[in-house]
């Protein structure tokens, strides 16, 4: 009885251990990750970006949750510019297709890898009339700074 409760405990330990082993991937991989967009400037807008690499392009899912994001709501410009949501440059280094009612889906001519490893973030605007105006924001990659309500998970 001994011996096989412990070949049963190796077995086990031994298939766990083998289990682990393999591709190496988890759900936030190098060939994903997620974006937090947090609030600004009391606009109510939060939600989150999923960067999926696509070869040497990258696609960006928007998704913010806010009263006004309905299918009716006006269309809120979206870009990912160099810098941090506490230090944004003004000019955009990537165009986002426009939120409509909450969600947009665009692909960027940028590695997923490359984005990670600047100092970029995704800023939502309020409008095309209001393009001062920023109501979301997030930081990507490792050159963020602290703070301004951005963020990355993996």
């Amino acid at each position: 009885m001994m011996i096989r409760t412990g070949t049963c405990v190796v077995a086990g330990v031994a298939l766990l251990l083998a289990s682990g082993c393999g591709s190496g991937s988890k759900s936030g991989s190098a060939k994903e990750m997620t974006v937090t967009l947090s609030e600004q400037n009391g606009s109510g807008e939060s939600g989150k970006a999923t960067l999926t690499a696509e070869g040497d392009r990258t696609k960006v899912v928007l998704n913010l949750q806010s009263k006004s994001a309905t299918a009716s709501a006006t269309r809120q410009p979206a870009h990912i510019h160099r810098g941090s949501c506490d230090k944004l440059d003004p000019t955009p280094a990537y165009g986002l297709t426009d939120v409509k009612g909450g969600k947009s889906t665009s692909t960027v001519d940028a590695k997923l890898d490359d984005l990670r490893k600047g100092s970029y973030a995704i800023n939502v605007h309020k409008s095309a009339a209001d393009i001062k105006t920023y109501v979301a924001c997030g930081d990507i990659g490792k050159g963020k700074s602290g703070g301004g309500g951005g963020g990355y998970g993996y």
